[in-house]
């Protein structure tokens, strides 16, 4: 049934690791059925129902499918089946579940994109041009070089996942290991076994990856990090000065670790930015405009150094050749014209995380929300609090989808969370849960 392949763990969340990692590597392929859960606890000495739990936490992760009396088998193509990937909203039920900004705080892209085509039909793109938009890089150099990053050759993506990927691919090979935030975005969770790479987790708490956790993975191995400077999905954590100097200083022993960070908070969180950029030989600084501008507007820029830089724009020209100027004009002229109100829209995110929390807090209940647009708040069993919650006419997403070994969770997105709802929100959240003990968010 398994070949030579063990699973291991005492605990649903060990048991899980276990199998997703065994995915991963390719040690369990696609179709490969798993054992019976009885038989499985059996074999493991733990009670059948941490078993279940750890097949459900894998079903919902899109890593295994179980089809009754057949039992449970790996997805067939578990890749393809993200871990964010949420079911539809139920008719009347308030959806805070999506990860999506406000819509109203985002920039109107019609008249833009109207006067930007017009400029590109009087002088058309051709093929052969120079991939980035010069202004684009200008002022994105000024940004940059604003918050401390350090000045590297610049070029543009499609999102900041598409950047980690072509970094990611431009350095390791199958196989290697590398330490991720748990918990962390589901997307890039997903993404690193799919590109038969092996996720090392590494706890965070609200000021961002802890510098032990962070130490032991590379100690075991990890070849390389990707660590989010602020606005973290799905905690909010943010890197702070303190934790940044700490974490260099793990680096700077490890120095031949691969760094990617990303800094798609950029235009929606009002803290300072505390970079990691240069602590390593190899590294990528990556800013989405997605959270500012709208997700549909599919382009970050990715600074680096040199090798990381040349590498990503050499496998690009192989593909796409570049990202759409017609997208990077729009950019520019959106920058230049102050279309988002950055100190607005982040005080506007601040004020409904802490407006909630607030409200949590006075429920006895633990929640987390340093800087962006989610809520993390620890429960000790995800599928009764979310399945509660939409009874009540709340949907959240369940935070399996987030973490690999970090105690269970749910993310709540407040970006369009009204002040009125926050009370009703909260009292619908302290009903379903029992606070966390511990007051941490971290494994």
């Amino acid at each position: 049934m398994l070949g030579e392949y063990r699973i291991e763990g005492r605990g649903a969340a060990e048991i899980a690791a276990s199998v997703e990692s065994a995915v991963g590597s390719g040690e369990l392929e696609p179709g490969q059925l798993l054992p019976p859960m009885r038989e499985l606890a059996s074999r493991l000495g733990v009670n059948p129902h941490t078993v279940a739990a750890a097949y459900r936490t894998l079903r919902e992760r899109g890593v295994i499918e179980t089809a009754g009396r057949r039992g449970s088998r790996v997805r067939p193509k578990p890749a393809t089946t993200g871990r964010d990937q949420l079911p539809d909203v139920p008719a009347g039920v308030r959806d805070l579940s999506s990860g999506n900004p406000d819509p109203a705080l985002l920039p109107a892209l019609a008249p833009v994109l109207a006067a930007v085509a017009a400029e590109c039909d009087r002088a058309p793109v051709l093929y052969g041009v120079d991939p980035v938009e010069p202004e684009l890089e200008r002022m994105a150099r000024t940004e940059l070089a604003a918050d401390g990053v350090p000045d590297g050759p610049l070029t543009v993506t499609s999102g900041s996942l598409d950047a980690a990927e072509r970094v990611l691919l431009a350095h390791l090979r199958p196989g290697d290991p590398v330490a991720v935030e748990d918990p962390g975005w589901g997307r890039t969770l997903d993404l690193i076994p799919a590109l038969g790479l092996r996720t090392v987790p590494v706890a965070v708490d609200e000021e961002g990856p802890r510098a032990d956790a962070l130490r032991r993975a590379l100690e075991s191995g990890a070849r390389a990090l990707i660590v989010t400077a602020r606005a973290h999905n799905p905690t909010g954590a943010a890197v702070s000065a303190a934790r940044a100097r700490a974490l260099r200083a793990v680096l700077g022993v490890h120095p031949h670790t691969l760094l990617i960070e990303d800094d798609h908070g950029h235009g929606i969180v009002d803290l300072p930015l505390h970079p990691l950029a240069g602590a390593t030989h190899h590294w990528a600084f990556i800013r989405s405009v997605a959270k500012a501008y709208g997700p549909d507007l599919r382009l970050a820029t990715l600074t680096g150094d040199e090798v990381t830089v040349d590498r990503v724009r050499g496998r690009q020209r192989l593909g796409p050749g570049w990202v759409s100027r017609l997208l990077q004009r729009t950019v520019v002229r959106m920058w230049a014209d102050g279309a988002v109100n950055g100190p607005e829209v982040a005080a506007a995110y601040r004020a409904r995380r802490e407006l909630l929390i607030g409200a949590l807090a006075d429920h006895g209940v633990e929640a987390h929300g340093r800087s962006g647009m989610n809520v993390w708040v620890p429960v000790p069993d995800e599928t009764a609090a979310v399945s509660r919650l939409l009874h009540e006419g709340w949907a959240v997403a369940p935070g399996a989808r987030y973490r690999l070994s970090t105690p269970p969770g749910v993310r709540i997105t407040v970006s369009t969370l009204a002040p009125e709802e926050a009370g009703s929100l909260a009292a619908a959240v302290a009903r379903a849960v029992t606070p966390a003990k511990g007051g941490r968010i971290q494994a």
